[in-house]
């Protein structure tokens, strides 16, 4: 069987295109951490190869014989939340279970039975497990090996419970490396120093730091570089034959900058979803058929989209989150913390060119953003609006400015109510006129989003196909003007953002829609359109 593209667990060699997991981590750092008999951290976002990196860490280790090395997984401890007995005998489970099967070593297992009969508690049983494991080497029983630790999703536990583990592996530290773990890897999606647990016993907000002060280090798995992305698909034109052309290449790092689990993703959907191309290794991955991939993709409801807008409706996260896709200009008063978990969750990035620092992480993820943000409005302004086919010209082309008349009579009458019940409400006007957009992709097109943080508007980009035509490009601007604004300036700086970018991006017409938020304003005089050349169009709301 041909390999394929993992977008699913971790990644088995044999099976997947995948690249090596040592070469991804500094691995000469590592040793030298291990050698020091290091505590430290290694955090990454959700599906960006954590797993793999610590299975290949250990079999590298194990290989030797200078080391013995455990990997153990303490999510499934995650259900016993603040029963921090119930965790920590789930944990013990867990690495008796993977000194099983990663050394063969069944004398935890034995321990840990003979332990729960002799009643010991919840506070020893983790660190006594670690210190019986270290001390106990069934091949050199009279000079056992130093043990290495590694401890995966250990940010899936909360409250009493994580903090009862983190306080037995601080306790521990002082007896390394000959009766507890030599050195320790803590993995999880963020940096234990920024936890911020609630103790149900105390009654109080425990800081990781404080409850495990003993780390010296934070890695961060980072995503694949271009070469990397490549390197992977080169893997798939080697097994195959079949060729991704340059324009697909370019596209799918502009859709995912080399976040893994997207780039595995899109060469899954290309190489694997998509029949045609399955059945024919001699058809090219072209760039239209990446930018389907990257559409069914956004559209598919993957679990790994799932769980990056579940996290869309926590507060800390809606903080960051709301300017952003607003466009807005208030960056300045988010707290640390909060800006720190989305870079951690993997949802924004840094951006130098930005005068804020910040934007969304990627393109596909400015797609799933908003959608969801906007996903009950767009079922039910589906239900409720005319289709697709009225807003199109006989020669196929969509009619944007009938559709855009028709959402400003919808903003005029409907905005006050709809508005109101968004969590998003900062950024409601723009994703209320995505949300209306939304047919034209539902209908073979594509809008694809761009954020102009601190210029208070928001890029939409429309292409759509026309038969044997060419696509007809065009731009949407969306400008919110506020009560520190001025509309004229507003405007004139809105103009001068839609001609550059249509000239980006080679639109043929350009729109700039301005939303009037100063509250002062009748809708008489709020809703208008005025042609400012031929090729562009402002439209008040």
């Amino acid at each position: 069987m041909e390999k394929f593209f993992n977008n699913a667990g971790p990644q088995i060699a044999k099976d997947h295109y995948t690249l090596d997991p040592l070469q991804r981590v500094n691995l000469e750092e590592l040793q030298d951490l291990i050698a020091q008999k290091r505590y430290f951290v290694l955090h990454a976002p959700r599906q960006t190869g954590k797993t793999t990196a610590l299975y290949a860490l250990m079999h590298h280790f194990n290989a030797g014989t200078q080391y013995r090395c455990v990997y153990v997984n303490v999510e499934p401890a995650q259900a016993y939340r603040d029963d921090a007995t119930a965790v920590a005998q789930t944990c013990c489970d867990a690495l008796a279970a993977a000194a099983n099967t990663h050394l063969h070593d069944t004398g935890l297992r034995q321990a840990l039975a003979r332990w729960r009969q002799e009643g010991v508690g919840a506070g020893q049983l983790f660190h006594q497990s670690i210190a019986f494991l270290s001390q106990n080497d069934p091949q050199q029983p009279d000079n056992p090996r130093p043990l290495l630790l590694f401890i995966d999703e250990i940010d899936a536990l909360i409250g009493d419970g994580l903090i009862a583990i983190l306080r037995q592996l601080r306790a521990g530290y002082a007896d390394r490396p000959h009766a507890f773990a030599s050195s320790l890897i803590l993995c999880g999606v963020r940096d234990v120093r920024d936890y911020r647990i609630h103790s149900s016993a105390q009654k109080e907000i425990i800081t990781g730091g404080s409850a495990f002060n003993v780390k010296v280090e934070s890695i961060r798995l980072g995503n694949f570089s271009q070469a990397e992305m490549n390197a992977l698909y080169d893997q798939h034109t080697t097994e195959t034959g079949q060729i991704f052309s340059a324009e697909a290449r370019a596209l799918a790092w502009h859709y995912t900058e080399g976040q893994p689990w997207l780039v595995n993703a899109l060469g899954y959907e290309v190489t694997f979803k998509m029949k045609d191309l399955r059945l024919d290794r001699s058809l090219p991955i072209t760039a239209e058929v990446m930018r389907e991939a990257k559409e069914r993709l956004v559209l598919s409801r993957a679990v790994h989209l799932d769980q990056l807008i579940d996290k869309l409706q926590e507060e800390r996260v809606r903080r960051v989150m709301a300017p952003l896709v607003g466009s807005e200009d208030d960056l300045q008063d988010l707290r640390d913390d909060d800006k720190q978990y989305c870079l951690d969750l993997g949802l924004i990035t840094v951006d130098t060119a930005s005068t804020k620092g910040l934007r969304i992480a990627n393109a596909i993820y400015k797609e799933v953003i908003p959608r969801e943000l906007t996903d009950i409005a767009q079922t039910r302004l589906s239900a409720s609006q005319p289709p697709l086919a009225w807003y199109k010209k006989p020669d196929g082309t969509i009619d944007l400015p009938k559709l855009l008349a028709a959402f400003q009579q919808f903003y005029r009458e409907h905005s006050e109510h709809w508005l109101s019940g968004m969590a998003y409400r900062e950024a409601g006007p723009q994703l209320l006129l995505q949300a209306y957009l939304q047919r034209v992709v539902n209908g073979g097109g594509y809008i694809e989003r761009e954020y102009g943080l601190g210029t208070g508007r928001t890029d939409l980009y429309l292409r759509y196909p026309v038969g044997e035509n060419p696509l007809q490009r065009e731009v949407i601007e969306l400008k919110v003007v506020r009560l520190k604004d001025g509309l004229k300036k507003a405007i004139d700086k809105g103009t001068e953002q839609t001609r550059r970018y249509m000239d980006q991006c080679g639109a043929t017409h350009g729109h700039l829609v301005v939303f009037d938020a100063r509250g002062r304003t009748s809708w008489a005089k709020r809703v208008y359109v005025k042609p400012l050349a031929a090729d562009l169009t402002l439209w008040g709301c």
